[in-house]
């Protein structure tokens, strides 16, 4: 034995946080848009606009104050998501603000200027992206509230049925003194909370199966109530209110979580089956469904002496080519209306910025949903597995529809593309759905307490010392 004795504990060994590298990448996620900013203005004023200052500050500070509560809150959550969010969020303002520069053929502006709007919008999503950090200290809680997130998660699908159409859609319900709001962007994660709970509680009643047939295992008849019951009401929905993007979601993000808690492929047959009969069944009668239908299916059709939108959006394609026209040297605008800044904010990336530019804004929403994904995987609950799920399961949706509604590979769903597109409902609801993933993240990267040792541990310690 030495003189010099000395005891120590040995702790477990936890992953680290990794907060350096996220501000290192958040670094990045605010020089990218603001050279793009900078690149907008030289090319349709030729100069450097006089607002990049304070364009620089504005989005800095959000991604600064936003990292710090991280690095508080939730100290080892994933680093990608909150850089990546980030970046999609900048893109989106420089492509509005681009956007709102182009006089219309049809109006003044498209649709007005929407930038400050969007900025304002995406300050207050990052706020409640704050206010999730600080109260929502641990996500098991929300399964408490499973039955109520149901009840909540209805009344928001069935509001804008009390509400004036929009575009042929109702989907939006409109407060005094706010504006017009989107409730189906919020209902996404409260029903995806009611999904997590009610699977993890029914799964092993669903995962059985009467009889095998052809392969699958067909589940028995009285399990197929829940998908029969959320498949009648994503009808409903597209019945009511004419919302091919919100039913899609809502049908999409069930069958998804129930195949994740079953492991039962006869549930997704199931699901694309009944979703592809429902779906046929309402664009026979529904007017709104059925020229979306036919303007995908003959995109070339001109109305009223005009090519449609659908045009316009391919001809915005095929002239960006692989590199593009540059940023702020296309011609968007002759899409009309606010679409450019909303449905058909992709066709502004693949005209200005080629094959090249769209595939890298897909590869960052790829990268975004493969961390929910691992997000998952290591969540050390089956509630918190499910949640990450369905929220991840959410957000990839409406990307799918989205962009292969843009891209002409399915109808046009009227939904906006997740941080990117102009929307205030849109950007609030996935900047909290961030948050969740984070918080769930956070927890399944923390490191477990190491147990106290025992003092016949720290005898035999301090003998081999």
């Amino acid at each position: 034995m030495s003189g010099n004795t000395n005891t120590t504990t040995i702790g477990a060994m936890g992953a680290p946080s990794r907060r350096n590298t996220e501000l290192a990448l958040l670094v990045f996620a605010v020089l990218i848009p603001v050279f793009a900013y900078v690149n907008v203005g030289l090319a349709k004023e030729g100069t450097v606009p006089a607002g990049v200052l304070g364009y620089t500050g504005g989005l800095g500070l959000l991604a600064g104050v936003a990292h710090l509560m991280v690095r508080k809150f939730a100290p080892y959550s994933d680093p990608l998501m909150l850089p990546i969010a980030t970046l999609l969020n900048g893109l989106g303002l420089v492509l509005i603000w681009r956007l709102d520069l182009e006089p219309s053929i049809t109006t003044p502006q498209l649709g007005g200027a929407m930038a400050p709007g969007q900025l304002m919008w995406s300050t207050l999503g990052v706020a409640l992206f704050l206010g999730v950090m600080v109260f929502l200290k641990d996500h098991r809680v929300l399964q408490r509230y499973t039955y109520i997130s149901m009840v909540v998660a209805l009344v928001l699908l069935v509001l804008p049925m009390f509400f004036p159409a929009v575009h042929g859609a109702r989907i939006w319900i409109t407060i005094p003194g706010v504006g017009s709001l989107q409730p189906g962007e919020f209902a996404k994660i409260i029903i995806a909370v009611f999904f997590a709970g009610f699977l993890m509680v029914k799964r092993d009643a669903l995962a059985l199966a009467s009889r095998r047939f052809m392969g699958l295992y067909l589940p028995r008849g009285r399990d197929l109530g829940p998908i029969l019951a959320i498949w009648a009401l994503s009808l409903l929905i597209l019945i009511f209110e004419t919302d091919l993007g919100t039913s899609l979601l809502f049908f999409g993000l069930f069958v998804i979580m129930l195949y994740v808690a079953t492991e039962r492929t006869s549930w997704v047959i199931f699901g694309l089956t009944l979703s592809a009969a429902g779906a046929v069944a309402v664009a026979s009668f529904a007017s709104h469904v059925q020229s979306r239908v036919n303007n995908w299916l003959d995109p070339l059709a001109t109305v009223d002496g005009a090519v449609t939108e659908t045009a316009q959006v391919m001809y915005a394609f095929g002239s960006g080519g692989i590199i593009g026209s540059g940023l702020g040297q296309g011609y968007s605008r002759l899409i009309g209306g606010i679409a450019p800044k909303s449905d058909y904010i992709l066709a502004t990336v693949g005209e200005e910025l080629g094959l090249t530019g769209l595939m890298a804004i897909v590869v960052l929403y790829a990268l975004l949903i493969e961390r929910g994904l691992r997000t998952a995987l290591a969540a050390r609950d089956p509630f918190g597995k499910l949640l990450a799920v369905g929220l991840t399961g959410a957000f990839a949706l409406q990307v799918f529809v989205v962009a292969g509604g843009v891209t002409g590979l399915i109808p046009l769903t009227g939904m906006t593309m997740p941080f990117l597109a102009q929307g205030g409902s849109s950007v609030i609801a996935n900047w909290a759905l961030i948050a969740i993933l984070l918080r769930i993240s956070d927890t399944a990267r923390r490191p477990a307490p190491s147990p106290a040792p025992s003092p016949d541990a720290e005898m035999t310690q301090v003998v081999r010392t």
